[in-house]
């Protein structure tokens, strides 16, 4: 996991203009994506508690998962649908692509992940997760499952 001041990956972006899965693959196996992170704010309605918040964001367990996985505390944000305990995992080509999803948070924050640090936290988190998206805000969405994910990052 690291952090970068314009965080990006033109492959991963190449590849959903493509709507190409196989190069989709072959950019989180060989570059990295930008993941969401949950931002801790007492004033965040959105999630940033670590709690669901109005929009059903929630953070992974990151002291006993990302923490031991990663080397941090940091979490990711996830996000899920009311009356359930699945989350959908959220993952971007860009910060902007993350920004045109929330354009009203005025706290996003992002990480970038390669792949043994995305696929360490599919791992952890599989049975919690229910789909995973990239680039949801359009216009070149994808979507795959996360054991499906998984595979393609090994």
């Amino acid at each position: 996991m690291t952090e970068a001041a314009d965080p990006r990956s033109e492959a991963l972006e190449l590849a959903l203009a493509s709507q190409d899965v196989a190069a989709v693959a072959f950019a989180l196996r060989h570059d990295v994506v930008v993941v969401p992170k949950l931002v801790a704010d007492a004033s965040a309605g959105a999630g940033g508690t670590g709690g669901p918040g109005a929009d059903g964001a929630d953070g992974a367990d990151g002291a006993d998962a990302d923490g031991v996985a990663f080397g941090a505390a940091e979490q990711v944000r996830v996000f899920g649908r009311e009356n359930t305990d699945k989350r959908i995992l959220l993952l971007f080509s860009s910060a902007d692509a993350y920004a045109a999803m929330v354009p009203n948070d005025t706290n996003r924050q992002v990480m970038l992940y390669d792949a043994s640090a995305l696929r360490a936290f599919l791992e952890v988190h599989l049975d919690v997760l229910e789909q995973v998206f990239f680039d949801i805000a359009g216009p070149h969405t994808m979507a795959a499952t996360p054991e499906d994910l998984l595979k393609a990052l090994h």
